[in-house]
């Protein structure tokens, strides 16, 4: 499992150069991902939403733009200077519906909010990045309301017929691209590591279930690059 202090220092020194990474890294994908996390989450129409492993607050802000008036979102990551270009953004963007966010310093392992606060919990490409998986997950399912959901979007292990030309882009082409963008290779090298070592939907699904989610549904995308799962936690 990844070591908190390293993920923590190694999003410190990519923050500046975050989001433009993902646009070249991804060729832009990572922006249509996106648009499908947050169509998930507004099936359900909630008024509280806790975006977990935030960072520089992308989904955050899709969430706010697309949710009726009145919803309230709560960013939280445990990195601060990823925070800290987050609500940067939040400021030069000037709109008005960004207002609906708030952001928060917190750990994903020991959450400092009360049981069941949201009806729906998300979190994008950071269950990868958690020290302890089923304590995560574990401490998403406390914060929701019973019948409250989950979305949980990360990258996936993709189909057979890709696998060798994505991982021969992950290990040789991104780090060296993610160099020139952020002065920091070796970030991305831990990407393709990390996401060499998660497990695939079905493992990943299992794991949701076993931490108390029930009706845990998963979503391929792009070849089975990403997955978006979901469920919820049980009414009674």
């Amino acid at each position: 499992m990844p070591d908190p202090a390293a993920v923590n220092t190694m999003f410190a020194q990519v923050a500046q150069r975050y989001d433009r990474a993902n646009r070249i890294l991804s060729c832009g994908v990572d922006l249509w991902w996106r648009r499908r996390l947050v169509r998930s989450v507004h099936t359900y129409r909630p008024a509280r939403i806790l975006d977990l492993a935030t960072g520089s607050g992308d989904v955050a802000f899709a969430l706010a733009r697309g949710l009726a008036p009145g919803v309230r979102i709560t960013g939280m990551d445990f990195c601060q200077p990823m925070l800290e270009v987050a609500l940067a953004k939040q400021v030069i963007a000037g709109d008005p519906r960004l207002a609906a966010v708030a952001f928060a310093p917190g750990d994903g392992l020991n959450l400092p909010l009360p049981e069941a606060s949201f009806e729906a919990v998300t979190i994008a490409f950071g269950l990868r990045n958690m020290a302890d998986r089923a304590r995560a997950l574990a401490e998403m399912r406390r914060v929701l309301v019973p019948g409250g959901h989950l979305h949980v979007m990360e990258f996936s292990q993709p189909a057979p017929w890709l696998r060798p030309f994505y991982y021969f882009y992950m290990r040789h082409i991104s780090p060296r691209l993610a160099g020139l963008v952020t002065g920091e290779p070796g970030a991305y090298r831990y990407l393709c590591d990390s996401i060499a070592q998660f497990p695939d939907r079905d493992g990943l699904a299992e794991e949701i279930r076993r931490a108390g989610f029930a009706g845990v549904q998963a979503v391929s995308l792009t070849g089975g690059m990403v997955a978006i799962h979901t469920g919820h936690r049980p009414a009674a």
